[in-house]
C-alpha cells in the first residue's frame, strides 16, 4: 500500500535505476555489455539538447525491432556514452554507462555536467560491438561572458505524410549555435490531407505504445538525425504530440474519443521525454506516477548576448472560448460577440510561468531576450471586408494573457524582445505593440513566427495578402512555402533570414531564401533588406 500523490514501489524502482546510472563515469570493461546484435539498434540516431555552459543531455534510443531480435525487450541494456574534445575520441573529456530500461522503451538521457563553456564535443554510444553514429554538440558561453555572434535555426510542424523534410538537409549548411523546434515534433493523425506523400503507419494514436512508434517513425527520416548530431536543441511541443487542440485537461478535436484523457496526456508527455534530449527532473514525477504536469518551460543564457525563455502555452491553458454549440477545439470566432474572451483571470501559460517568465525578465542583463513558444503573438484579424474574426486556439483567444506577457516586458524594460513562434504553418513578422487595440501605441518587440518543415498551410496567399492589409502591425505573411528561419544576433542588431523549400514533395528540394529582416539593437522595429 502506498499513499496516493507518491510513487508506485515499481516507480519508485524505476526513478532509482535512472539516477543511479545516469552518471556512472569510468565503469570498467567487465560490467560493459557484451550483446551482439543481428541488426543496428541505433537506427533513430543521435542528439544532443538542453545546453548550458557547463552541461549537455545526450540522447538515443534503441531501436525495438534491434531488441526483440535479440531476445532484450524485457531486459535492461548498459549503453556506454562518450563525449570527446576530438571527432577520432583520441581525447575522450567524459564518459560512462547507462542502463537503458524497457519501462522508458529503452531510450538513453546521459545528463554530463562539469564541462567547459563555450566549447565544442563530438559524443557516441556504444552498446556491444555496434558504435553509432557520432554527434557534435556545444556548451553555451558562460553568463559573464562578451558574446560576438550567435546564429539559430527555428523550425516547427513536421507532419510526416505532408512531405519530406529535405529542410533539416540544407539546415545543415547554416553554420548553426542551436536549433530551437517549436511544437508539433509528431502527428497523432493516421494519414495527412489531402493524401501521403509518404505513408503514415499505425492508424490514430492514443496510447503510450502508439506514441512511441509514431516518435519511432519520425526519428527514422535520416535529414532530421543529420540536424539532431549536428547542434544543440532547445524544444517545446504544442498540441499534436498529444492531440489537436487539446486545451490543459481538456481534450481536443481529432480522432476517436477517449475515456480517460489525463491517462492519455500522460503517456504523450511520458513518450516526449523517451525521445527528446530533455533532463529528468522535468519529468521525474510524471514517470514516478506522482503527479500529471511535467515543466517544461524553462530560460537559457548565451553569454552576455541573449536569453532564451522557451515557453508551454498548452498544458496549463484554460479551454477555447465560445466554440459553436459548446465544442471543443479551435474556431474562428468574432470576439464582439464572445463576453467570456476578455475574463481577466484567462489564462494562456499559467499563474505559475507567467509569474516565473516576469521574474526572468526582471532579473535579465542580456543583450536580447529570446522568447521561443508555439504560435503568432500579434492579434489576426481574418475578416477582410469590415468585421473581426478571430482563432480562438492561440493568443487571440487569450488577449488578457497577451496584455500581461506585454506588460511584463515594459515593465520590467525588458531589453530588445524577440518572440519566435510556429503552428500556423505560415511566415508571419510583425512588431510587437504596446496596446494592439490601439495602432498607433509603441511597438516594444519584434516577432518572427515561422512556417511548417512539411504541415500544409491553412490559409491561401491571395487570403493572406488581404489580411496585412487590415492586420499593419504585421510586415510580411507567407502561406506559399515551408522551410525554417534562420536568426542571427550580435551587440549592434539581429537579423532574420526567411529560408524557402522549393518543394517539401520533394526529397531532394533546393532552397531559396524568401526574404531577410534586420532589426538594429534599442530600436523595435523591423526593416526588410532583401
Amino acid at each position: 500500500m502506498f499513499l496516493p500523490g507518491t510513487p508506485s514501489p515499481k516507480r519508485r524502482r524505476l526513478i532509482q535505476g535512472i539516477t543511479s546510472t545516469i552518471a556512472l563515469i569510468g565503469l570498467p570493461d567487465a560490467v560493459w555489455s557484451k550483446q551482439a546484435w543481428a541488426a543496428d539498434p541505433f537506427t533513430m540516431g543521435v542528439a544532443s539538447g538542453s545546453p548550458t555552459s557547463d552541461s549537455i543531455v545526450l540522447w538515443t534510443r534503441l531501436d525495438p525491432l534491434a531488441v526483440d531480435a535479440a531476445g532484450l525487450t524485457t531486459q535492461k541494456i548498459p549503453v556506454t556514452w562518450q563525449l570527446a574534445h576530438d571527432e577520432r575520441f583520441s581525447r575522450i573529456a567524459s564518459q560512462g554507462v547507462i542502463q537503458a530500461l524497457p519501462a522508458l522503451a529503452h531510450s538513453v538521457h546521459a545528463e554530463i555536467d562539469g564541462l567547459e563553456p563555450d566549447r565544442h564535443y563530438f559524443y557516441r554510444f556504444i552498446t556491444g560491438s555496434v558504435t553509432s553514429p557520432t554527434g557534435r554538440t556545444r556548451t553555451f558561453p558562460d553568463a559573464r561572458t562578451a558574446v560576438n555572434r550567435l546564429r539559430l535555426a527555428y523550425a516547427s510542424c513536421q507532419q510526416w505524410g505532408n512531405g519530406f523534410y529535405s529542410a533539416y538537409r540544407h539546415m545543415l549548411a547554416e553554420n548553426l549555435d542551436l536549433v530551437m523546434f517549436l511544437g508539433d515534433y509528431m502527428y497523432e493523425y493516421p494519414s495527412s490531407r489531402p493524401k501521403d506523400i509518404r505513408p503514415t503507419t499505425g492508424g490514430w494514436v492514443t496510447t503510450l505504445e502508439g506514441y512511441r512508434k509514431r516518435y519511432a517513425l519520425h526519428k527514422s527520416d535520416l535529414d532530421l538525425q543529420a540536424m539532431h548530431a549536428a547542434a544543440p536543441w532547445l524544444i517545446t511541443w504544442d498540441d499534436h504530440e498529444v492531440q489537436n487542440d487539446y486545451a490543459g485537461t481538456q481534450q481536443g478535436n481529432s480522432g476517436p474519443p477517449v475515456s480517460d484523457f489525463m491517462a492519455r496526456r500522460r503517456a504523450a508527455y511520458q513518450a516526449f521525454y523517451e525521445h527528446m534530449p530533455v533532463r529528468l527532473a522535468s519529468f521525474k514525477s510524471l514517470i514516478a506516477d506522482a503527479g500529471e504536469n511535467v515543466r517544461i518551460f524553462g530560460s537559457h543564457t548565451f553569454g552576455q548576448l541573449a536569453s532564451f525563455y522557451m515557453l508551454d502555452n498548452r498544458q496549463y491553458r484554460d479551454p477555447q472560448a465560445c466554440n459553436p454549440n459548446n465544442g471543443i477545439g479551435s474556431s474562428k470566432i468574432n470576439p464582439e460577440h464572445c463576453a467570456s474572451l476578455n475574463q481577466p483571470q484567462r489564462t494562456f501559460l499559467g499563474e505559475e510561468q507567467e509569474g516565473w517568465l516576469k521574474r526572468q525578465f526582471e532579473k535579465s542583463s542580456t543583450q536580447w531576450n529570446v522568447i521561443g513558444q508555439q504560435t503568432v503573438l500579434g492579434p489576426r484579424n481574418f475578416d477582410t471586408k469590415g468585421g473581426v474574426k478571430i482563432s480562438n486556439d492561440g493568443w487571440d483567444g487569450y488577449p488578457q494573457a497577451r496584455q500581461r506577457l506585454i506588460d511584463a516586458m515594459r515593465q520590467t524594460r525588458l531589453r530588445n524582445p524577440v518572440v519566435l513562434g510556429g503552428d500556423v504553418h505560415e511566415n508571419w513578422v510583425g512588431h510587437i505593440l504596446s496596446d494592439y487595440r490601439q495602432p498607433a501605441s509603441e511597438a516594444v518587440g519584434v516577432e518572427f513566427c515561422g512556417t511548417s518543415i512539411t504541415s500544409l498551410a491553412h490559409t491561401s496567399q491571395d487570403k493572406i495578402d488581404k489580411m496585412l492589409r487590415v492586420n499593419p502591425h504585421f510586415i510580411f505573411a507567407d502561406s506559399n512555402y515551408r522551410g525554417y528561419g534562420v536568426a542571427e544576433f550580435t551587440p549592434a542588431g539581429m537579423t532574420t533570414t526567411l529560408r524557402a523549400v522549393e518543394d517539401a514533395t520533394n526529397p531532394q528540394s533546393g532552397i531559396r531564401t524568401l526574404a531577410k529582416f534586420a532589426v538594429e539593437s534599442g530600436l523595435p522595429t523591423i526593416q526588410r533588406v532583401l
